[in-house]
């Protein structure tokens, strides 16, 4: 009902042109699909879009709360607009995301930033056809971070950002509560979408020629949970794998406390699956980790890597590291680089620990400083250049399908990622992108394979 409507009156007040929409997303590949989402409701109501906010008639910015500096950015964003306002009071100004479910930023906006018309939060996506006409119609600030059970769009119009790789939520929320996290907070908790949806939607991706879908969900691990069919991860990958279509699956994000010998198999077994799985660890010290409330130790976690690599050798590991986390002594760091030694991890993705109001870790005192933090920092990421420079070497002579990805116009190769979720440098056409191309790899960096394309 209130698509039509949205649409009518969307119709009536720009009936002399085609309104433009900025959408803006900070964040995770959760928050990416979100805002693809927001731009489907937008498009089915009339908007175009447009890569610069001053020519906007909407403007949509939807954010991220994972780290205190995203929150800043935003502010500092929401400060511009004004501005834009100023010249066109008739532009509409939406925050949505994370940070709009949390009550210190919607009190700021509300005595603060004066030009921010619409405040929704994470999972009243569905709700912006019913705020926008309330707002247009009424003219008056709307705020609703009401939890709604329809987070998941069916049946909405979705505008993707690549024509050949998407995301597909399965989940929703978080249950874990680490000490350090923000997201149970603002995402509410685990939610699993029906598998029957799911599949629906990776059929039609596969249909449309889709080479990459990533299954996302802040625990994707946990899938199933409150639904009233029996079902897992591991048996959701194995039905999703029987789908017709050349395209690789891979998955976001995960946790080691739900990472089993069943789901190993599964990526194992399902040859859409890719043999690489981004398994945050966060820290290589059981005290630490204790803590941080991961539920897990060090040793359960190499036990899970070790059966993977007992059965492919080359699976590939990436990881999610915290440096300095509060009162983390030098023991608990060479614990963690003891770890790293041990996994030979093929990427890591680590940060020093910065407080985040709201979480439990934000109230223990620390008293590790930032230079020693900075220096633990810069010993991790020597370790890892020294790891990766070695471990790629294992590729070397061997052919690797990769999905090309995107130009290097300067250098004048293509880049891709392997099934590894390895970057891999090559030199050939534009056109390859959005495709499948086996690669010989001749060459390893730190940070990438290089290699060659074969006619098979």
């Amino acid at each position: 009902m209130y698509k039509q409507h949205l649409k009518d009156l969307i119709s009536l007040k720009y009936r002399h042109k085609t309104p433009l929409a900025f959408v803006r997303t900070f964040g995770c590949k959760q928050n990416e699909n979100d805002g693809e989402r927001i731009k489907g409701i937008l498009s089915g109501a009339g908007f175009s879009f447009c890569e610069n906010p001053e020519n906007a008639d909407i403007i949509v910015y939807n954010t991220c709360a994972v780290r205190e500096n995203a929150e800043l950015k935003v502010f500092g964003i929401l400060g511009e607009v004004k501005h834009f306002k100023e010249k066109n009071p008739d532009l509409t100004v939406i925050l949505c995301g994370c940070m709009a479910s949390e009550e210190h930023v919607i009190e700021k906006i509300k005595k603060t930033y004066k030009q921010v018309d619409i405040i929704f939060g994470t999972s009243a996506i569905n709700e912006l056809p019913r705020i926008l006409c309330e707002h247009l119609e009424k003219h008056k600030f709307i705020c609703d971070t009401n939890e709604y059970e329809n987070y998941f769009s069916e049946g909405n119009e979705i505008v993707r950002t690549s024509d050949f790789m998407a995301g597909v939520p399965i989940m929703y929320g978080c249950n874990n509560f680490c000490t350090y996290c923000i997201v149970p907070y603002v995402r509410g908790r685990e939610k699993s979408r029906p598998s029957e949806d799911i599949l629906s939607e990776v059929k039609n991706l596969a249909d449309k020629g889709y080479k990459e879908i990533m299954l996302l969900g802040q625990n994707v691990n946990s899938y199933g949970k409150g639904l009233s069919e029996d079902i897992d991860f591991p048996r959701l990958l194995r039905m999703i794998n029987e789908i017709d279509g050349d395209f690789r699956i891979r998955f976001m994000s995960s946790h080691p406390k739900n990472a089993t010998k069943e789901l190993i198999d599964a990526i194992i077994e399902c040859d859409k699956v890719c043999k690489h799985f981004h398994l945050p660890v966060q820290s290589g010290s059981d005290e630490i980790l204790s803590a941080m409330n991961r539920n897990y130790t060090a040793e359960s976690y190499l036990s899970i890597v070790n059966y993977a690599r007992n059965k492919i050798p080359d699976f590939s590991f990436s990881t999610d590291i915290i440096v300095g986390f509060p009162n983390e002594s030098e023991d608990d760091f060479v614990k963690t680089l003891d770890l790293m030694k041990k996994v030979q991890f093929d990427s890591v993705f680590s940060f020093i620990y910065s407080k985040r109001s709201g979480t439990k870790a934000a109230l223990i005192e620390d008293k590790i400083s930032d230079k020693e933090k900075s220096e633990r920092m810069t010993r991790l990421l020597s370790l890892q250049r020294e790891i990766s420079t070695e471990h790629y070497k294992r590729f070397i002579g061997k052919t690797l399908t990769v999905l090309a990805e995107e130009e290097n116009s300067e250098k004048g190769v293509v880049l891709g990622k392997s099934d590894e979720f390895i970057i891999v440098e090559f030199k050939a056409d534009k056109d390859v992108i959005g495709n499948f191309v086996k690669v010989k790899i001749t060459g390893a960096h730190n940070w990438a394979l290089i290699g060659e394309i074969i006619n098979i």
